[in-house]
C-alpha cells in the first residue's frame, strides 16, 4: 500500500504545486515512486481546474522539476486515505485541522518547514503569488531544502510498516 502526502496552500497554483514537484522528484530519485503517492490541494476552490501560475511554472521548468498541474480543492473526505497532509503556512495549518474529521486525521497535519532544521522558528513558506519572481525562487529554495528531512521522515514510515 503505497504512502500518500498532499501538498496545501491556498488556491493550488504556487506554493502547494511547486511542494509537490519537488517532493515527487525526491520520492524518484530515491527509488521510492512505486511505494509514495504525492498530490497537492488548496485550502479553497479559487483556481480549481486552473494550471499553477505561469511564475511557478517557469521556476520549476528553470530548475528542471516538472510543472505538470491542475488545481483542485482538498477535501475532508481525503483524510481518510491520506498519510500525510503538509501545509505550507500556520494558517493553512489551522483551516486543515479544523477540517479534520478525528483527532487521528488532525495529527496528519504538518508544516513543511518543521521538516527544515534549519528553518529556526519561522516555519511559513511566503505567499509569492502578490510579489515579484524572486519570490517564487525563495519559495523553491525553502521548499528543496524541507523535502530532505520530509524525505527521511517518510522514510522511516515506510520502513515502520515493512517491520
Amino acid at each position: 500500500m503505497a504512502y500518500r502526502v498532499c501538498f496545501v496552500c491556498t488556491g493550488n497554483i504556487c506554493r502547494s504545486p511547486m511542494a509537490e514537484s519537488v517532493f515527487r522528484a525526491r520520492v524518484a530519485e530515491a527509488g521510492l515512486e512505486d511505494r509514495v503517492e504525492v498530490d497537492s490541494a488548496g485550502t479553497g476552490g479559487w483556481h480549481e481546474g486552473e494550471p499553477a501560475d505561469p511564475r511557478t511554472v517557469s521556476v520549476l521548468e528553470e530548475h528542471a522539476y516538472d510543472s505538470d498541474h491542475v488545481a483542485r480543492q482538498f477535501q475532508p473526505s481525503w483524510f481518510s486515505r491520506l498519510d500525510l497532509v503538509i501545509a505550507l503556512d500556520a494558517g493553512h495549518l489551522k483551516a486543515l485541522r479544523r477540517l479534520a474529521p478525528t483527532e487521528e486525521d488532525a495529527r496528519k497535519v504538518r508544516l513543511l518547514r518543521s521538516y527544515d532544521p534549519a528553518a529556526g522558528d519561522d516555519l511559513d513558506v511566503p505567499d509569492p503569488y502578490y510579489g515579484h519572481r524572486d519570490g517564487f525562487e525563495e519559495c523553491l529554495a525553502m521548499v528543496e531544502a524541507a523535502s530532505v528531512g520530509l524525505l527521511a521522515a517518510v522514510r522511516e514510515q515506510l520502513e515502520g510498516q515493512a517491520a
